[in-house]
């Protein structure tokens, strides 16, 4: 089968669009033909080469679409299933996934490799080289092969356009919010970077009950949104929005400092730990080089004030739970998806849609496929 998708070849350089061979699912496989993917920062990490993946690879790791074909002793889906994908494959039986932590499933170990669990490819060049597929997926792809364990099943009357978002941005964010940062009524919270994922942990802090969600983003339609969706205050710098923080907690500072940004630095994660007051928690969601260093702290502040720093990977949300949870609440008119999507590509415009991102025009640009 012949499916046309966008490859980086190599970092600082675009997305290419070509032809591809797509084969056919193996045991535990399936075939997806995508309805949309999401244009995530985390692949202009790959772009930018903060993240190091192993190249040539198919870009994209939110997709929503129909299942075309399984594989043998496929069980979880069956053909004509419409589902969201999980960047981070959730296996339900090793130590993480049997105790409720599927969001750092032995299986994603892999995920920058590209390849499939079993180590091998779906995606070939002309030649019959292998092509990888981002976080096992591979969504800038009109069809791909994916393993099971990569897609949830969701309810046919979604809208797979919007469902689509609920497979990385939404729930990194509302899980950092909620689960990873464990957001409470009352609680004063401040955000930093308000893109796919930020935009969602003021969401998920408005319905944890916050009492007061100050924000920080350089770009004024960002703060603007940030605004719509429920945040109290917002900023355009870490030090304005401190010194309203102090002065909102008579002192006391904020109890959850939580990092979105694009890339993660060391002044916003000092700024962060300063934010927060006694038994406060700074959560970092965003990513940056792994081999620079960002975290750079006073031990005693973090020991004399009982501070917490810690990472979150999707939020510390439960992929097949929390992705029908979230859909469920959107369907019910409790979550805004809709109102996340600033701009609709096609294929061709990956790169178009990547710099929007650049320049900071979307909160969250999709790619539609015909």
């Amino acid at each position: 089968m012949k499916t046309k998708a966008a490859v980086l070849f190599e970092a600082h350089k675009p997305f290419e669009i070509m032809e591809l061979d797509l084969e056919k699912p193996r045991a535990g496989e399936v075939l997806i033909k995508y309805t949309a993917a999401g244009l995530c920062h985390s692949d202009l990490h790959l772009i930018d080469g903060d993240l190091p993946p192993r190249f040539p690879m198919v870009g994209g790791h939110e997709g929503s679409g129909i299942i075309e074909e399984i594989g043998e002793g496929v069980t979880k889906v069956k053909v004509g299933d419409h589902v969201v994908c999980s960047f981070i494959p959730n296996c339900g039986t090793c130590r993480y996934c049997s105790t409720g932590r599927q969001s750092i499933c032995d299986m994603g170990a892999t995920i920058l490799e590209g390849c499939l669990p079993d180590g091998t490819f779906r995606f070939h060049d002309s030649k019959g080289s292998d092509i990888g597929g981002m976080c096992m997926l591979g969504t800038f792809s009109e069809r791909a092969v994916i393993s099971q364990h990569s897609v949830v099943k969701v309810d046919e009357w979604l809208p797979l356009e919007t469902a689509v978002l609920v497979g990385c941005g939404v729930p990194s964010g509302w899980g950092t919010a909620v689960y990873a940062g464990g957001v409470r009524a009352g609680d004063s919270v401040i955000i930093y970077g308000i893109g796919g994922l930020g935009i969602n942990a003021v969401q998920g802090a408005v319905m944890a009950g916050a009492r007061h969600i100050v924000v920080v983003d350089p770009v004024q339609m960002k703060r603007d949104q940030a605004m719509k969706f429920g945040a109290t205050h917002a900023f355009a710098d870490a030090a304005s929005a401190q010194e309203k923080l102090t002065e909102l907690t008579w002192g006391q500072g904020a109890d959850q400092a939580l990092i979105l940004v694009g890339t993660v630095d060391e002044d916003v994660v000092s700024a962060a730990v300063a934010a927060i007051g006694k038994g406060g928690t700074v959560v970092i969601t965003g990513l940056a080089d792994p081999t620079k260093l960002t975290v750079h702290v006073s031990g005693t502040d973090l020991t004399l004030n009982q501070k917490t720093i810690k990472g979150a990977l999707f939020g510390s949300a439960n992929p097949q739970y929390d992705i029908v949870k979230l859909l469920r609440m959107y369907d019910q008119g409790q979550l805004k998806l809709d109102e996340l999507i600033t701009t609709t590509y096609d294929l061709e415009h990956v790169n178009e849609g990547y710099q929007d991102l650049r320049d900071g025009k979307n909160i969250r640009g999709v790619i539609h496929y015909s």
